[in-house]
């Protein structure tokens, strides 16, 4: 995010005569969000404490869900501080937008956003303790250095630590960001190196560090029943019974349509429910095993609320004029008639769970008109907003600690759980930790998208693509009068999506089906099942051209010209460049030994790349396959162009391995089924994850540095594992697979 010219960072007081530095933004949204103005430049963002020890806390503000952002962040603002890492402590941030600005997980977006402003927090400090020490030594600035925690004047061979300098350089103002320098990159000691995740021996020890683990003096804990069916609600239930269970302390229904009421898609906020509260979770799971209710499933609950019927509408659809045209470039169909080769194929995708290892969960206490939570929120300003709306109180009386996340993908940007717990609550009167079982993660959720994508494509007699045309079928509403499509959240797919500017009679139409569950974003959202879609379908391409699949990607690519400028916009951001993608795709071609040597029988490399997130990735897998439709991915090069820096090289190389045994479960295993508006799949065994013994025995990650500023890899890395997977499985099978999962079609790991 852009930093206004007129931030700038100033020295506040801290406990025990230390130096707190901090780095002030406009925060518009803040004084949006607490319904007050923005705060005045006096007051910091409080990131760095140095005490006159010497030690240095540094302050993490983003949420963290296993991303690594508690260390990263902190390693921005240690390296332009100038001090040594090994006696960094970091801190987890509480919620404060008056401090704090994109205080956010997700999108990838923390290094873009953060890259430059983290920075700043490090070289005006770094700049005040030269400042300090010049003034005390009466030498100019410039004769200064600095070097892990000290500042040096090498003409007289003198030397304070910042700890002797703290409380000189607090009573001093703070220089201008426009003056500061950063470090020459050829003199990181912490960026670049890698750095073990400070919370990871806790993480191996199974220490409480996680929302799951918050406790509270007085709390009870709870579980809450809500509807099969998304927006039901609760007719009748055997309450009475229930609160003679062992344990059980309260027992009641919520049903507050005045507060929130659930519109799909858009979050309900306060779903109707029984709650049930005890001494312990186990016994107040218990006691809902018991529960007998009578629901009002709505009308959401009918037989076109199912996921054959979904399909069935699909292939209809696919026949009928779209709902809408997102992109017509040239004459699609004149030259789809006059194409050398034309190949057709109908793709398709299921609804997709996000099942984080840690279930949703949140500790709320209401008391005195004031909430106090303690959540893992990747969006913690709106999970704010809900509580407080669902509680009626300002958002200034709402106060929110943030705790590690035993993963997110995207599941923790949506608060339901949030609102649940601050309500439960305030009604029960006492500190509540609300914990959902795993059967509730499963059904309750925010799914990836569903969709269909019917294609047809021409290449002349050189191989070149000529003619595409998607009709893409998605989830969402028409209304015809206008002819307007409105898509579920993250079910749409935008005019700008590969390979359009790549082939000149390029056609993408839409049409859309009314959908009764929740839609949201999933790790690499879009991006997820677009990659396999498309990837899949240029692979079968090439095989009609004869072509090579690498080397058909290559001219593919050649033909794009260059890469649009960036829309205004605070998230605004280049489309693909073609020479960024050809560079990652030649880089994993060359790693893999592509084209290089003969495989045994059964034993085929697969190629993708994808563009997302402002990340370009190339994937190759060796996979082989046996005559049982047993699947083996024996490895898995990556090769990626995130920009000029990676931050923390063992992160980031743990990042993109994980994203391939994220997509490999995708792959293979993941779906989600309606029937009637109802969830099939309640836990693992239906909706299963790659096992230690499946996973490739190497995935060799190799980063191609571009002079770009360094953006985020989460997203981008996971989408190509997809389709590079299914392309070697049909080379070394010759069966091409449409549809995901892919043991739907009889494949299963060996």
């Amino acid at each position: 995010m852009a930093i206004n010219r007129r931030s700038f960072l100033k020295v506040s007081a801290a406990g025990g005569g230390g130096l707190l530095l901090g780095l002030y933004t406009q925060p518009k949204a803040s004084a949006q969000g607490r319904g007050g103005p923005a705060p005045a430049p006096p007051d910091p963002h409080v990131y760095v404490k140095i005490n006159r020890d010497n030690t240095v806390t540094i302050m993490a503000k983003n949420p963290e869900v296993g991303q690594g952002v508690k260390t990263m962040l902190p390693m921005l603002i240690a390296e332009e501080l100038d001090v040594d890492w090994k006696s960094v402590k970091i801190e987890q941030t509480d919620f404060d937008d008056t401090k704090y600005a994109t205080q956010f997980a997700g999108g990838s977006l923390a290094t873009p956003q953060n890259w430059v402003p983290m920075r700043q927090v490090g070289a005006a400090g770094r700049a005040l303790m030269i400042k300090a020490a010049a003034q005390t030594w009466t030498v100019p600035e410039s004769e200064c250095s600095t070097s892990a925690g000290k500042v040096l004047h090498k003409a007289s061979n003198r030397s304070l630590t910042y700890g002797e300098l703290a409380d000189k350089a607090w009573a001093m103002p703070m220089p201008d960001l426009k003056t500061l320098k950063f470090k020459d990159p050829a003199e990181y000691t912490i960026i670049g190196k890698p750095q073990r995740q400070r919370e990871l021996p806790a993480i191996v020890k199974g220490e409480p560090i996680f929302g799951i683990d918050v406790t509270v003096p007085g709390m009870l804990f709870a579980v809450y029943q809500k509807c099969p069916v998304f927006g039901g609600k609760v007719a009748n239930a055997n309450l009475d019974e229930i609160k003679q269970m062992p344990g059980v302390r309260q027992a009641f229904v919520i049903d507050r349509p005045d507060i929130t009421e659930p519109v799909l898609p858009n979050d309900p906020g306060l779903e109707s429910g029984i709650a049930i509260l005890a001494d312990t979770w186990w016994q107040a799971q218990s006691a809902r095993k018991k529960l007998q209710v009578t629901w009002n499933e709505g009308p959401r609950a009918n037989d076109s609320q199912s996921s054959a019927v979904f399909a069935q509408r699909a292939q209809e659809l696919s026949t009928q004029k779209p709902h809408k045209t997102i992109r017509a470039d040239g004459d699609a169909e004149a030259n789809l008639g006059s194409a050398a080769k034309v190949v057709e194929a109908a793709y398709s995708y299921p609804f997709i769970s996000h099942a984080p290892l840690e279930p949703q969960n949140c500790t709320a206490h209401v008391k005195d008109g004031k909430c106090e939570i303690w959540t893992n929120s990747q969006i913690p300003q709106g999970g704010r907003g809900l509580v407080a709306k669902a509680l009626e109180v300002p958002e200034r009386d709402v106060t929110l600690h943030m705790v590690r996340g035993g993963g997110g993908f995207g599941r923790r940007l949506t608060n339901d759980y949030m609102v649940e717990a601050a309500y439960i609550a305030k009604t029960a009167g006492v500190p509540v930790k609300l914990l959902w079982a795993r059967e509730d993660d499963m059904t309750h959720d925010y799914y990836r998208p569903g969709g269909f994508q019917f294609l047809k494509a021409g290449v002349d007699g050189s191989g070149k693509v000529v003619a595409w045309r998607n009709h893409f079928v998605s989830y969402g509403s028409f209304d015809a009068q206008k002819g307007d499509v409105r898509f579920a959240n993250a079910a749409a797919m935008g005019p700008t999506e590969f390979p359009q500017r790549f082939v000149p009679n390029y056609a993408l139409h839409t049409s859309v089906m009314e959908l009764g569950i929740r839609t949201g974003a999933l790790r690499a959202p879009s991006s997820n099942a677009f990659a396999f879609v498309i990837q899949s379908f240029i692979d079968e391409l090439a095989h009609a051209a004869g072509k090579d699949p690498v080397q058909f990607r290559l001219d593919l690519l050649a033909a794009g010209g260059p890469a649009p400028q960036a829309a205004p916009g605070p998230f605004a951001a280049p489309g693909l460049n073609a020479e960024r993608m050809k560079g990652v795709v030649q880089l994993v071609a060359e790693k893999s030994d592509w084209g290089k040597g003969d495989l045994p029988k059964g034993r085929a490399k697969g190629v993708a790349f994808h563009f997302s997130h402002q990340g370009y990735f190339a994937e190759v897998a060796e996979v082989s396959v046996d005559a049982a439709k047993k699947v083996k991915v024996h490895k898995v090069w990556v090769a990626a162009d995130v920009g000029s820096q990676i931050i923390n090289p063992s992160g980031a190389e743990n990042i993109v391995q994980g994203a391939i045994i994220d997509g490999m479960s995708e792959l293979m295993h993941q779906e989600i089924t309606v029937e009637k508006g109802r969830v099939v799949e309640t836990n693992y065994n239906q909706h299963g994850m790659v096992r230690m013994a499946q996973a490739p025995p190497e995935i060799e990650v190799h980063f191609l540095k571009t002079d770009n500023p360094p953006t985020g890899l989460g997203e981008p890395s996971l989408p190509p594992i997809l389709p590079a997977v299914a392309n070697a499985i049909f080379t070394a099978s010759g069966t091409r697979v449409r549809s995901l999962p892919i043991s739907k079609s009889g494949f299963s790991w060996a």
